[in-house]
């Protein structure tokens, strides 16, 4: 398998599980490289709070250990503003970009400042999971499927307190709108219509601010739009990684 690796990285809350839906037909073409974000699922959770610096760092040292030069990325939410900062800081080592349902600044940060404060109290991001599913999908999807509402949910509060705190904390201090006419990548933005965590006018200024970059915006979808919509999704993300 001779094609640049792929790097998927997920958002906030949750485990490289998320991606199940997209791995047979990617991992067909091409070596696929999963991770958990610092804190979640099987990475260690370090005392916060995290950077985006701090998060980038993570990525690139995660390539340096498996011996990648330069390699794809795809980005849903955290992982996109991570994608944000590698294709800037470390352009030499992202061949294409694929961004989704991102932001490069996501105001008022006290709200994720708060969300952050309010799990590192509990000791759980259970305090806050029936709240995010309430953006991950459209309410139309959450009721044909509930077996995925509730593996999400479980994924959720299965996050360490401090891992969670740690990003929520990374989130609000983003501001990468300066990095984005850096960006040589060539990209693909994905927003989703109905996405109330962060919004399609967010993907649309990424879009507007990289040069060339192309968006797509997915109607219906909310914020997990690679679960909502992951055929499509899928689709979208192997026909920018092959194109000429």
């Amino acid at each position: 398998m001779t094609a640049t690796p792929l790097v998927l990285a997920g958002s906030l809350g949750s485990t490289q599980a998320m991606w199940d839906r997209q791995v047979p037909a990617l991992a067909a073409r091409r070596r696929l490289v999963r991770f958990d974000h610092r804190g979640h699922g099987h990475s260690p959770a370090p005392p916060g709070p995290y950077s985006i610096d701090d998060l980038g760092g993570d990525v690139l040292a995660l390539l340096d250990r498996l011996e990648i030069p330069r390699a794809s990325y795809c980005g849903l939410s955290l992982g996109g503003m991570i994608g944000i900062w590698l294709a800037a800081h470390a352009p030499e080592r992202i061949e294409r970009l694929v961004l989704i349902c991102t932001a490069a600044h996501a105001p008022p940060g006290s709200d994720y400042a708060e969300r952050g404060e309010r799990v590192r109290a509990a000791g759980t991001p259970e305090v806050v999971a029936d709240a995010v599913l309430a953006r991950w999908f459209t309410p139309a999807f959450a009721r044909g499927h509930p077996d995925v509402v509730a593996r999400h949910r479980a994924m959720i509060a299965a996050v360490p307190a401090e891992g969670y705190a740690g990003c929520c904390e990374a989130i609000a201090a983003l501001d990468l709108r300066d990095d984005l006419p850096q960006i040589r990548a060539r990209t693909l933005v994905i927003a989703a219509a109905n996405d109330l965590a962060l919004p399609p006018e967010y993907g649309r200024a990424i879009a507007e601010a990289i040069p060339d970059a192309r968006l797509e915006v997915l109607d219906p979808a909310a914020h997990l739009a690679s679960v909502e919509r992951a055929a499509t999704v899928t689709e979208l993300i192997a026909d920018h990684l092959e194109e000429p």
